[in-house]
């Protein structure tokens, strides 16, 4: 017993060391940093102007210029930000209404349902010229419910919104309302969403089932849906959607996510619900929005105002746009926000199977049939990739068991964009949102697999950008390695996290909850929520302000006597202010630095230790020893029924045998549509996830067992009409001319040979082919 208390004291040190040097690694690379911005700006800033100065005169006029400009563009600073007070008063009056750019009309209305909830379900009419294909399949976006209100997935025509229309398929959207319903859970929200794909389904149906896009919390509330009704759900897209919260370290050198160590430095859960008390039982979606705006406060205080002081001439129309999302601030039961944090802020269960659907089942993402598609970016400092990606590694465990799922997962990543330019960067929509929309078809066409889909860009026609697509298939575990530097071995101190959570919990609703409810009512609540700083920030800066009746009327006058086309900007005073305002950016830069070295360091330093002395030797801690491929339940039973099926699982095999590895360029996938189209008559007539799942066994079979799974294919042909079938099948496929286009190599025009000797019957004669409808 003390060798082991000793051996865990070691362990709780050698963490301390480690600590320790990261701590000083990320200050020193902080410094460095910070005065590389410096030396950089005074280069770019100071260097010229001050190598070539102006005569007295001029540097006179030009720094009474300076001023004149500094002058107006102060007044014009302000009063923006006096409309923006002004634009938020107004919305909070109109009800805080859904900030879509396009125009709406409501399906259905889950106030009025028999467990009613705060969401509604909206369909996007259609813009003056524009028409939708009545076949093509329905899109059902799911906007985040993280303190803002709805509209991120279409507030412009660069949008999620703008790119499914103008590929003419019908668009609904998912919306929620500023209130919840008293006593609404998220088991609630999910069944009313349930209704919502059902009733997109009934309106189209003749199309395919609708696809889902969830955008950030969004995602996982998708993905929630899709597990519980996976019959009636089409392909997922998941947008910058945090699903293994954990995850994260990925630098070397900077801060990794400080936001996945905010539960395990505020001491869990329990803070959340604290709030929701404060708030008479209503969780204010402002404390959310300020977690974000406190993850760079260079932005938050600093850059965004600057750029517009900078731009005033321009940028106040895009500013108040965006503002007007911003600050719409929405409002969750406690119920609802007790579940969040609980069960995916800090438990980080969803992939794991140990948060409810309602009746006793758990979630299980592995009962999604349809295909899948991750987006993410590597500039984004609130999902991570690894938060976006890792819980496929979690819940599959191989690339076996997510082809013999017969699942297709395919991540498309980013490599700068930050979290928010995932839904709000038009560049994102034209390019990345668009090519999703656009191959999502073809994404059901890829045998099962984990795919990574890359996007190029060339110069088109008329100057206009085009892009190609291709899917490359990866492993499951190479995937998981390469995003994971640590080998996950920097989330353990999540589980102390946990465990410490549920005490403080206990504790607080034990000894604190019940004064809190007994000094709370609603008006103090709104009150607290009207005096919020991100409120009181808007409303101060509004007319509801009697000091500021002259600056509408000033800034008004400013306009009619703008100087900005006068007033150079390549003068010493415009390149000092932007001198000063980069060391300002770069000071505040330099503390988020700092204090998220701190907080890291702080946080491994914490539960680091306390998961080594108290958890270390716990089963959950103790990872199973890796098996070997071959000896994986999914490809033990696959190798099993080698020599069992039928026509289907024999074609599925054939296919596999003859396939082409390595990449997978969209044009094949096109090419292989128009094929199955025009041979359907001879192919397994069989639902997608129902193929793409016997595809994935017989992939699996001829991957480990080559020679076998060749040889036991007359076994699964026991009718002489099936193997005339196929050996028709195959004859078609060799002259047919889009085949021939696409050059077979010598491996495959080999294992066609070989196919039809160890079938042992002469090919029937070519039939005509006649072009079937798809």
């Amino acid at each position: 017993m003390s060798m082991d208390i000793a051996a865990r004291l070691a362990r709780s040190q050698a963490i301390a060391g480690k600590t320790r040097q990261l701590l000083e690694k990320r200050t020193r690379i902080a410094r460095e940093q910070f005065r590389e911005r410096l030396h950089e700006a005074w280069e770019r800033e100071m260097a010229g102007a001050l190598a070539n100065p102006l005569a007295p005169w001029d540097q006179w006029n030009a720094w009474w210029r300076y001023g004149l400009d500094v002058a107006q563009r102060s007044v014009l600073f302000w009063d923006t930000l006096r409309q923006r007070g002004d634009n938020y008063l107004e919305h909070v009056r109109q009800g805080q209404p859904p900030l879509l750019h396009f125009d709406h009309e409501m399906v259905l209305d889950g106030r009025t349902f028999a467990r009613p909830v705060n969401y509604a379900l909206l369909r996007i009419l259609l813009p003056a010229g524009q028409e939708v294909d009545p076949r093509q399949r329905p899109y059902l976006i799911i906007d985040p419910r993280a303190g803002h209100g709805p509209g991120i997935g279409g507030f412009k025509d660069d949008s999620e919104v703008g790119v499914i229309l103008r590929e003419r398929h019908p668009v609904y959207f998912v919306i929620f309302f500023r209130l919840p319903e008293p006593g609404q859970t998220l088991l609630d929200v999910c069944a009313a969403e349930q209704r919502f794909v059902r009733k997109v389904r009934e309106l189209h149906p003749d199309s395919p089932r609708p696809a889902l896009v969830g955008n950030c919390q969004g995602g996982w509330a998708t993905m929630m849906l899709a597990a519980t009704d996976p019959d009636s759900t089409g392909p997922v897209v998941i947008n910058g959607a945090p699903m293994s919260y954990w995850g994260g370290a990925l630098q070397e050198g900077e801060g990794d996510n400080p936001m996945r160590y905010a539960g395990g430095l505020l001491g869990g859960s329990w803070l959340a619900s604290f709030a929701a008390d404060l708030g008479n039982g209503l969780f204010d979606g402002a404390h959310l929005v300020e977690n974000f705006e406190n993850l760079n406060p260079a932005n938050t205080f600093w850059d965004k105002y600057y750029h517009l002081f900078a731009n005033i001439d321009s940028e106040p129309p895009r500013f108040l746009e965006f503002e007007r999302w911003w600050g719409g601030y929405f409002l969750m039961n406690r119920e609802e926000i007790e579940w969040i944090t609980r069960n995916l802020f800090v438990g980080n269960k969803l992939w794991s199977g140990e948060t409810r659907a309602g009746k006793g089942r758990a979630f299980d993402l592995r009962d999604i049939k349809s295909p899948i598609v991750l987006f993410a970016s590597l500039g984004d400092n609130i999902t991570p990739p690894q938060q976006a990606f890792n819980w496929v590694a979690d819940i599959y465990g191989s690339t076996e068991e997510i082809k013999a799922r017969g699942q297709v997962i395919v991540g498309l990543l980013h490599r700068d964009i930050g979290h928010l330019g995932i839904f709000v960067s038009g560049r994102v929509a034209r390019k990345e949102h668009a090519q999703i929309v656009e191959v999502l078809k073809s994404i059901e066409m890829l045998p099962p697999g984990l795919y990574g889909m890359a996007i190029q860009e060339r110069p088109g026609a008329g100057g206009r950008m085009e892009y190609e697509v291709e899917f490359h298939e990866h492993r499951l575990e190479e995937v998981a390695t390469r995003l994971n530097r640590l080998q996950r071995a920097d989330e353990k101190p999540f589980e102390a996290v946990v465990a410490l959570s549920e005490l403080n919990q206990h504790r607080y609703e034990l000894f604190v909850r019940p004064w809190v409810q007994l000094v709370t009512n609603e008006r103090s609540a709104e009150l607290l929520r009207q005096l919020h700083p991100l409120r009181l920030q808007r409303w101060g800066l509004s007319a509801r302000n009697p000091w500021l009746w002259w600056l509408a009327p000033t800034a008004a006058m400013v306009r009619t006597q703008r100087q900005a086309l006068k007033v150079g900007r390549d003068d010493l005073p415009h390149h000092g202010e932007r001198l000063a305002s980069e060391l300002i950016s770069a000071s505040l830069d330099h503390y988020r630095a700092l204090r998220d070295a701190c907080g890291e360091a702080l946080f491994f330093q914490t539960y680091g230790s306390l998961f080594s002395l108290l958890l270390g030797e716990s089963p959950a801690a103790t990872a199973p020893a890796a098996a070997e491929p071959q000896e994986l339940p999914f490809v033990e039973e696959a190798l099993a029924a080698i020599g069992e099926g039928g026509y289907d699982e024999a074609c599925a095999r054939v296919m596999v045998l003859l396939s082409r590895k390595g990449e997978v360029p969209l044009s094949r996938l096109a090419a292989k549509q128009e094929v199955a189209r025009d041979h359907a008559d001879l192919l397994p007539r069989l639902p997608p996830e129902t193929w793409r799942r016997i595809r994935g066994e017989q992939e699996i079979i001829v991957h480990y067992e080559p020679e076998q799974a060749l040889a036991t294919l007359p076994a699964l042909l026991g009718e002489p009409a099936d193997r005339d079938r196929l050996l028709t099948l195959l004859e078609r496929l060799v002259a047919d001319e889009r085949v021939q286009r696409s050059a077979p190599t010598a491996e495959q025009r080999a294992m066609l040979e070989r196919i039809r000797a160890v079938l042992g019957r002469e090919p029937a004669a070519p039939q005509p082919v006649a072009a079937q409808s798809a």
